[in-house]
């Protein structure tokens, strides 16, 4: 079990004790002789663990903590302390410390096992975030996201390049699902044990752009009333993505093709060099190629991120896919509706559904569900979806024949996808089994009885 811990520990003897434990361990150790070095290395380097002595002169352990404590992602904190300040470090402990030890320490196996607790409560938090931020994306879990034959290739690029530590770009319209894919690659690397750290180009505003990145220091501008880490730093030892890429101006284009290049950057205000150990997985919905042709994005910098491209499909192209993403998004907004409960989706709507051409892709249905979930009474109708969506099947005079050549296409897959098995397939697609042997029989499909 891999950790990186700061020993903040005034007394030197102590101090080298507590580091070859460590050491010895497996862990990577980094220390500080006192709460004010310690509050330096922690705002430069990313940190699982901080064990720090409570009383020390400079910057007390207590001070330390809470001074750190209000950062986002801070470190989990276990105290050291001797007997007559028990009352501190359980007054610690309330406030959010993790642990405390006595000094001296009772045993080195004691010591060990409180340590390993504590990581284990790290890795426990990190995948409780992840699951999270997954979750607030708003986009169906991976195993769906590869779905269908468009995602073949993608599936394959993305667990070719995860074990690797290649910069990658994802490219593709908005709504694939590419933060998805970043999260993947993530936790399918060596990095899985660190933070994935998401930003998005175009949503920060150009002059707080660069703190976002990079940090800033203690009155580096109006407002900046102290230090504080940026995206590199919180991403430091897991993954940085950086969507919406294409929007990132000049000067700060310039700034990140450093990092890239030398590992090394510095705060807003500041001259120290911190170096940076972070994955960059970058995302446009722009032709970056375009872009470096009319001058609006670095040639350089563009290559540096382009080492290994991966184009996402759009929802367009993926038609075999829509019943199951239906499927999903049906049982996932109607559990989180708690009022009603929406047994699925008429085969009508869902011949249209499938006749669309989803500009917004995967978050567009998202969407769509969403609404009609709100709606609807039983069953997601025609008449529960947006006006846009029915109007495409009657476009043309030869809509209805379209729309039962879709929907046979759509049954076809699914049978093939369940091996024939019509229980599998009605589940599959929505809809009753009685519903599904007679849309066999008026299409003039076959497929095996169910055991």
């Amino acid at each position: 079990m891999s950790a990186t811990i700061l020993i903040v520990e005034d007394d030197t003897v102590f101090r080298e004790l507590l580091t070859t434990i460590l050491d010895t361990a497996g862990y990577t150790v980094a220390t500080a002789s006192d709460g004010g070095e310690g509050l330096r290395r922690i705002q430069r380097e990313r940190f699982d663990l901080v064990i720090s002595d409570l009383k020390m002169p400079v910057r007390g352990g207590l001070e330390l903590f809470q001074r750190v404590h209000c950062e986002p992602n801070p470190p989990l904190f276990i105290f050291i302390t001797a007997f007559g300040r028990l009352e501190e470090a359980v007054a610690a402990i309330k406030g959010g410390a993790f642990d405390f030890l006595p000094k001296p320490l009772e045993s080195p196996a004691a010591f060990l096992a409180t340590i390993k607790r504590a990581i284990e409560q790290v890795e426990l938090q990190r995948m409780s975030i992840s699951l999270q931020e997954l979750e607030n994306a708003g986009l169906p879990p991976q195993g769906l996201l590869f779905s269908g034959r468009a995602m073949e290739r993608v599936e394959k690029l993305v667990n070719d390049v995860a074990k690797t530590p290649t910069s990658v770009l994802l490219t593709g319209e908005s709504g694939t699902g590419k933060e998805v894919i970043a999260r993947t690659i993530h936790l399918a690397s060596p990095r899985k044990n660190g933070p994935f750290i998401p930003l998005n180009c175009a949503a920060i505003p150009e002059n707080l752009l660069e703190s976002e990145l990079f940090g800033h220091e203690r009155g580096a501008f109006t407002g900046a009333v102290q230090a504080r880490r940026g995206k590199f730093e919180l991403a430091q030892g897991g993954t940085i993505f950086l969507d919406e890429i294409g929007e990132m101006p000049a000067l700060l284009q310039a700034k990140l093709l450093r990092v890239l290049q030398e590992r090394v950057f510095e705060r807003l205000g500041g001259s120290l060099l911190i170096k940076t150990d972070v994955r960059v997985i970058a995302a446009t919905n722009r032709d970056l190629a375009v872009e470096v042709a009319e001058k609006r994005f670095r040639e350089d910098l563009y290559y540096r991120l382009n080492v290994f491209p991966i184009l996402l499909p759009p929802l367009r192209e993926r038609s075999d896919v829509i019943p199951a993403l239906v499927k999903y998004f049906c049982a996932r907004f109607s559990a989180a509706a708690g009022l009603r409960r929406v047994i699925g989706i008429t085969p009508e709507a869902l011949r249209v559904m499938a006749l669309y051409d989803w500009p917004g892709n995967v978050r567009e249905l998202q969407n769509v569900i969403e609404r009609g979930i709100i709606l609807a009474r039983g069953e997601i109708t025609l008449d529960e979806l947006p006006a846009q969506i029915v109007n495409c099947s009657t476009a043309t005079p030869s809509g209805e024949g379209l729309l039962k050549q879709s929907e046979a296409e759509m049954i076809r897959t699914a049978l093939q996808r369940n091996r024939g098995n019509r229980r599998q397939t009605s589940e599959a697609l929505g809809i009753s089994l009685r519903t599904l042997q007679y849309r066999l029989k008026e299409l003039g499909l076959t497929g095996k009885e169910d055991e």
